[in-house]
């Protein structure tokens, strides 16, 4: 994930590693890792620190269960920290908490997440993603999607059935994003937009 001699260890021969939830990007703690700490980390998936106060290598969750599971590992720009990206097994923190700054670790950016995964699966085989077989039947197939999926919200909308209404509205969320990257834009083009016109908001 990283190249271990390239890393700016001090002069205790650690590193801080600043551990991040891959998916709401949410910081959840920050530790301390040597080199040996690092190479388990990589090889079992699990965040593995060096605990200062206990003088070894420690894996995070070893005695609650709550590990972290790494996705990615980065080094910033000098060299001398990391950012761990993880999916976490339940809260983070000692005290139970999510995080150890006692934040809770919400997904307030899923639709981005959303957005960037789409992004992918579009250049996977049709046969196996109906995002990519949708746009590979080209924009005019995917507006007419989106046009079906706002009738049928419309439709709901007039009863009140709460799952049938927010499945139709999921629906159309789905295909107005798929839209929009066959499209070649995304999420945050339409938020500018937005933001230009709340500013000039005079009601």
């Amino acid at each position: 994930m990283v190249n271990i001699a390239e890393l700016k260890f001090d002069a205790a021969g650690l590193i801080p590693a600043i551990v991040q939830d891959a998916d709401t990007r949410v910081v959840l703690m920050q530790g301390y890792m040597n080199r040996e700490s690092l190479a388990e980390t990589e090889r079992s998936g699990k965040v593995c620190f060096f605990s200062r106060s206990r003088q070894r290598l420690w894996t995070k969750g070893e005695e609650s269960g709550h590990f972290l599971l790494v996705k990615e590992i980065l080094a910033d720009c000098d060299r001398d920290s990391l950012l761990v990206k993880v999916n976490p097994v339940g809260p983070t923190c000692h005290t139970g908490q999510d995080t150890c700054w006692g934040e809770e670790n919400v997904d307030q950016d899923f639709l981005f997440y959303l957005q960037r995964y789409l992004e992918k699966r579009k250049d996977e085989s049709p046969e196996i993603s109906y995002t990519a077989r949708l746009i590979g039947k080209g924009i005019n197939k995917v507006a007419q999607k989106v046009g079906e999926e706002a009738v049928e919200l419309v439709i709901e909308a007039k009863d009140d059935n709460e799952g049938l209404f927010l499945n139709e509205a999921a629906d159309l969320m789905y295909h107005y994003i798929v839209l929009l990257i066959a499209k070649g834009y995304g999420l945050e083009d339409v938020v500018r937009v937005l933001k230009g016109r709340h500013g000039k908001d005079k009601n």
